[in-house]
């Protein structure tokens, strides 16, 4: 895992987005501008509408911004083609939804593998891989099992385990613990702080849930497309 810690990881500059709905213009975000360091924890808070998944879906190369810069480890996101874009995706940033997007009818280890697949890796070095990932996240014992025979929070743990497998720079989390419960919510946090804290893995998560947010190491509250206000957290 990642352990290289105050290399700057990304920074936004002045990032605009602008969706065009017939003659309708909708400002997603405005101007908006900061760093994140390797090995931060960062939240991202706001309501519906505030802008705060336009700018994770820039952040995780899904859309590209109308203006300003976005660089991730020193690249300039923006001149990257479809070929690179995909590569960033794949290689440096490991996604956790909401929904875990797990396959149905694949089992634990062989979803947590599929990252792989498309790097070249021997069959038995992924299944290790995937093995390890799942280990740290307390899945031990639980490979074969199919999501069907998971619990929620079981399923959102191999999807973070998936998200590891590749050894990202960062992960980035949608709502990661909206569909548990909570208690199950409580323990996929504490797994990202450890991680966090333990291998020194950068993590952006966006969550409308302070109680969440405040197992980070810092929060940016986004309302109408624009920070207005950030707060580092004292754990």
């Amino acid at each position: 895992m990642n352990n290289t810690e105050d290399k700057e990881l990304i920074r936004v500059e002045n990032l605009t987005k602008i969706y065009h709905m017939g003659e309708v213009e909708v400002v997603a975000l405005r101007g908006v501008s900061f760093k994140v360091k390797s090995g931060d924890f960062l939240a991202i808070m706001g309501p519906s509408g505030s802008g705060k998944s336009t700018l994770m879906n820039i952040i995780g190369c899904l859309d590209k911004p109308t203006s300003g810069n976005y660089m991730l480890e020193g690249t300039e996101v923006s001149k990257l083609d479809k070929r690179q874009l995909a590569y960033v995706r794949n290689k440096k940033i490991g996604f956790v939804f909401q929904m875990f997007n797990l396959l149905p009818r694949t089992t634990a280890l062989e979803n947590v593998e599929l990252p792989l697949l498309y790097a070249n890796i021997t069959a038995r070095n992924r299944r290790r891989l995937a093995e390890e990932s799942l280990a740290l996240v307390g899945l031990s014992g639980r490979e074969t099992h199919y999501p069907s025979q998971l619990s929620g929070g079981e399923q959102q743990r191999a999807a973070i385990a998936r998200a590891l497998v590749n050894n990202p720079s960062m992960l980035l989390a949608d709502e990661p613990t909206g569909n548990v419960d909570s208690q199950s919510g409580a323990e996929i946090m504490e797994i990202f702080k450890s991680l966090n804290q333990e291998k020194k893995i950068t993590i952006l998560i966006v969550t409308h849930d302070m109680e969440i947010s405040r197992s980070a190491k810092r929060m940016m509250l986004f309302r109408d497309g624009e920070i207005i206000k950030e707060q580092i957290i004292n754990n």
